[in-house]
């Protein structure tokens, strides 16, 4: 990405101005009569309140030339379309707590906060966007593009290549990604067909293997009475995945929906030909892909589905079939009303629940509903 961390531009089309707050720190409402962010910056600030964030008096407002700024319930709104990178805004005149840089045009990762306190119970105190420093974001870059300064994360765009790490590895859920809007309905996710590893994961551990590929060249589950197609829980699949969207829970891999980005890692590395790809938009699903006969599943696995065929014949869309003799569910057809989950006496079916904003991300960038 080209770059220019901070200080002004004249007409740069490659540039663009941002705020490096989110603008929800306590303190406006008191400052609101002021004349200017200077004045307000100058009459000081209660210990309850943010010294380092927006004032939203909006005295960039004023110094914009192309009105692309607006105040929304106190904060600065800027219009990617009308600002030319002139940098007017940026000029420590205009916002004396210099939050207004010049960042590339093209930038899709954005941490804003400029918060310098060194309590982490205060910055959450004052602000819920506020940025705690603690690292997390900069372990995360592959590229080594995040450091801390300030006590508040910073973005390198020299370095920056506009991958998700840092926005999933933040436990504040405050770096805004516009890139990989996780906000935003994913179309698919991975999801691991299999909700019985346990006594597999155990014996396999107890034999000291490691890996899912050596188990499954060396070791015939029948030898042991466990299920020939379930999870070994060895984590193959953990170790690939980028995003910590992948953790092994009681023997078995569970994927979380919300950080799972789709990018189909963990699919290639399960040598069972476990994960598939699912609807993230919310189905019903099947975590069971066992081949075996009725009694064999029932005698190795407590929540295998036994094809009993009951969630088959009592789908009102037939949106269910057996495949090998495990139920299926066609994602297509499927308008999630319960019916099969009433139906099946062992509870093998599972509801993919999706909230309805994932991280508030697009709060914190100032983006309203539909952009």
């Amino acid at each position: 990405m080209s770059t220019n961390q901070g200080g002004t531009a004249t007409g740069n089309e490659n540039l663009i101005a941002f705020v490096f707050c989110s603008g929800d720190a306590a303190g406006k409402e008191r400052l609101a009569n002021c004349g200017s962010c200077k004045e307000a910056v100058e009459s000081g600030f209660l210990r309850d309140e943010c010294k380092n964030g927006c004032v939203g008096i909006g005295s960039c407002i004023e110094a914009c030339k192309q009105d692309a700024m607006k105040l929304v319930d106190g904060k600065i709104i800027i219009d990617p379309e009308k600002c030319d990178g002139c940098g007017d805004c940026a000029k420590e005149d205009v916002c004396p707590q210099l939050l207004i840089r010049m960042i590339p045009r093209d930038a899709t990762n954005f941490i804003p906060c400029s918060s310098k306190e060194e309590d982490d119970d205060r910055t959450r105190e004052i602000c819920g966007y506020g940025c705690i420093a603690c690292g997390d974001c900069v372990r995360a870059c592959p590229e080594g593009a995040v450091d801390i300064i300030d006590n508040h994360a910073v973005i390198d765009y020299d370095k920056c290549v506009g991958c998700v790490s840092c926005t999933v590895k933040c436990k504040k859920k405050i770096i805004v990604d516009t890139l990989h809007d996780l906000t935003a309905l994913k179309e698919k996710v991975a999801f691991v067909r299999c909700s019985g590893g346990y006594k597999p994961n155990k014996k396999y551990q107890e034999l000291g293997y490691e890996d899912c590929c050596d188990v499954v060249n060396n070791v015939n589950p029948k030898d042991y009475d466990l299920c020939t197609t379930g999870c070994t829980g060895l984590g193959n699949c953990t170790r690939v995945c980028r995003y910590d969207a992948i953790h092994v829970v009681d023997g078995t891999a569970i994927v979380d929906p919300d950080k799972c980005v789709g990018c189909k890692d963990c699919t290639y590395a399960c040598p069972k030909g476990l994960i598939t790809m699912v609807p993230y938009g919310g189905t019903k699903l099947v975590p069971c892909s066992s081949t075996a006969d009725y009694e064999d599943k029932a005698a190795v696995c407590d929540s295998g589905c036994i094809a009993c065929e009951d969630c088959v014949n009592n789908c009102p869309n037939d949106a269910i079939y057996m495949d090998e003799k495990h139920a299926v569910v066609d994602p297509e057809i499927c308008e999630d009303c319960n019916m099969c989950q009433y139906m099946c006496t062992r509870y093998v079916i599972r509801e993919q629940v999706v909230p309805e904003s994932i991280f508030l991300q697009r709060e914190a960038l100032g983006l309203t509903e539909g952009e």
